[in-house]
């Protein structure tokens, strides 16, 4: 029986878990330590140590370098794989395992390299992406590849959807692949040198959402950033959070919100957009319709630049 460790943090790994406790034996899990989550800020575990210990699996979260090393040394593992960990893995920990760290990456490389690739893929209008098996080396995602598959990027496919997809992907392509990988019936081949992009983590500045843009360019954004960290605009002083955009006719200045038969439509430079579903500050998420009826017919102007 192959013998395996899985890395991994957030929702988005669980199901590759899932698929490899249905091929290997499943020594330990090793995720981030707990944090501090809310207004109480009372320690929160990450989805993937949750589900870990509900299938009875041993669960590590190593603070340091030093202690992931020795918890690999000991192991004496065949393969280790790895979803979103969160964290890079240095030389010494990926020379400890015998057949490598096989990373399951939400893009088709080398195409988005990086920690946000389902987020950069919607934000620069990608019609299609997937996802890669390459093991880790010294690089940013540079390693060789040995199983991909190709999906469609829906047109109004927001990134923590896209993400969910993803997942069930990667999952398959574990069963599918992976005692193929060890058993050298797949062999890892390098990734082209052209065609490389790079995804770097979001910032909740990068989220602020540009007006002097078109509706397709808006609604783009608006999906990229959904769940986190949410794009938003600044307004009266402070930020409204836009979850999801429709398409709208009115014709309305760029930059200021207009309720239209009751409902909000916002002008951009390129066109309008209704405002479906937003969140104001200190506030829950509702639909733009129950916002317009709260503002009863006032409108409102996005203010420029950075704001708080």
């Amino acid at each position: 029986m192959i013998r395996a460790a899985f890395l991994g943090t957030p929702s988005a790994a669980v199901p590759s878990l899932a698929a490899l406790m249905e091929v290997a034996a499943v020594e330990f899990v090793v995720t981030q330590p707990d944090r501090p989550k809310g207004r109480g800020r009372q320690l929160e575990s990450p989805s993937l140590k949750r589900a870990a210990e509900e299938w009875g699996l041993r669960v590590f979260q190593p603070t340091t370098h030093a202690e992931l090393l020795a918890l690999f040394d000991e192991a004496a593992l065949d393969v280790a794989v790895v979803v979103a960990y969160g964290r890079i893995l240095k030389p010494g920990v990926l020379e400890s395992v015998d057949h490598g760290f096989v990373n399951v990456h939400f893009s088709l490389l080398p195409r988005w390299r990086g920690a946000a690739p389902v987020e950069r893929a919607i934000l620069a209008g990608d019609t299609y992406t997937g996802v890669s098996l390459m093991v880790l080396d010294e690089g940013l995602d540079t390693g060789p590849v040995f199983a991909a598959t190709e999906i469609e990027i829906a047109e109004y496919e927001t990134a923590g959807e896209l993400t969910g997809r993803l997942a069930s992907v990667g999952a398959d392509l574990i069963r599918d692949s992976l005692q193929d990988y060890l058993s050298e019936r797949l062999r890892p081949a390098r990734q082209m040198r052209t065609g490389a992009t790079s995804a770097p983590r979001l910032t909740t500045a990068e989220a602020q959402l540009d007006v002097e843009v078109g509706p397709t360019a808006f609604n783009r954004a608006v999906r990229a950033f959904n769940p986190r960290p949410g794009g938003w605009l600044a307004a009266e002083g402070q930020r409204m959070k836009v979850f999801e955009v429709g398409p709208a006719t009115p014709d309305v200045a760029a930059g200021h919100v207009k309720i239209v038969d009751g409902r909000p439509i916002l002008g951009l430079a390129g066109g309008a957009v209704e405002l479906v579903e937003i969140q104001p500050s200190g506030k829950p998420r509702l639909s733009g319709r129950a916002w317009a009826n709260g503002r009863r017919g006032v409108g409102l102007t996005i203010d420029a630049g950075d704001e708080q």
